[in-house]
């Protein structure tokens, strides 16, 4: 850029860095940023903006809806000033509200991109069958299901989905977006009345993870059979037979990257479009 004078200036040098943030989204209208809205990434970049005295702007590892939670979420920003991370963290206790915290931040490699390094998300979903519903200290994290729900039969439903597939019919459309994805772990754990969804991929578009859950519990109800959720597969557009789990229910758990050498490879490969392989393909279902 050039100065007053005319004269060529140096930009200052940026450094990188990682936040790992945890919020409860009841009160957020999602994560993205909406004028006169309140969400997660308008509170965290006008506060550390405060902070910091500086605009920031935030990266994102996923754009989590409204109601949606998080324990793992990855973003990341670029300054040019000097931070010091452990103090950084403890002030931004002090400043953010109490449904959103900042736990971690620290240097990330200048290849560090916390929406496109990533390989893998991992998302739970949070059942109870308890017939009083959830525990109050819960209710905000929890989503009642009937007592009576079949865990095998969810589990073999969910198997049907695993591996590199269209989910047309699990997504709501956007338009020049692929649905192909891979679902890369889809199972279940139960722990007296509360039952937990653990959900991984490459990456979901946008409802999918709750539209695998509605899909599964419709099963589990003994609305469905465990084979109709492989016959989803077939579908290319949404489809209307599947319900929508609540947002509540649902929390981005951890996100996983890979080691420094290969994040600059991962960033030009996630940007690519992605298919589903022919019949006979390495990843062909």
């Amino acid at each position: 850029m050039s100065g007053q004078d005319g004269n060529e200036v140096e930009a200052p040098e940026t450094t990188r860095f990682r936040l790992d943030i945890g919020y409860d989204g009841t009160d957020f209208i999602g994560w993205a940023r909406q004028p006169g809205l309140r969400t997660v990434q308008g509170v965290l970049e006008e506060s550390l903006g405060k902070v910091l005295r500086e605009t920031v702007q935030l990266t994102v590892a996923g754009r989590t809806d409204a109601g949606v939670h998080a324990e793992g979420q990855v973003a990341h920003f670029d300054t040019a000033a000097e931070i010091d991370t452990a103090r950084l963290v403890h002030r931004m206790a002090r400043f953010l509200p109490k449904d959103v915290r900042i736990k971690d931040i620290r240097v990330a490699p200048a290849d560090f991109d916390a929406r496109f390094s990533a390989i893998r998300r991992h998302y739970a979903y949070r059942l109870t069958t308890a017939r009083y519903g959830a525990e109050p200290l819960q209710a905000r994290g929890v989503v009642p299901c009937r007592p009576e729900v079949d865990l095998q039969a969810m589990r073999a439903a969910s198997l049907n989905l695993l591996g590199l597939h269209d989910f047309a019919a699990f997504c709501r459309r956007r338009e020049g977006a692929t649905t192909v994805r891979e679902l890369q772990r889809f199972d279940w754990t139960r722990e007296g009345d509360l039952l937990t969804a653990y959900v991984s991929a490459d990456a979901f578009c946008w409802s999918m993870v709750r539209s695998l859950v509605g899909a599964i519990l419709a099963v589990g109800e003994g609305r469905r059979t465990p084979e109709w959720t492989a016959e989803l597969l077939n579908e290319r557009s949404r489809s209307s037979a599947v319900t929508v789990a609540p947002a509540h229910g649902l929390s981005l758990i951890a996100v996983d990257y890979p080691a420094d050498a290969d994040l600059a490879a991962r960033n030009a490969q996630t940007r690519e479009l992605r298919t589903v392989p022919a019949e006979g393909g390495c990843c062909g279902s």
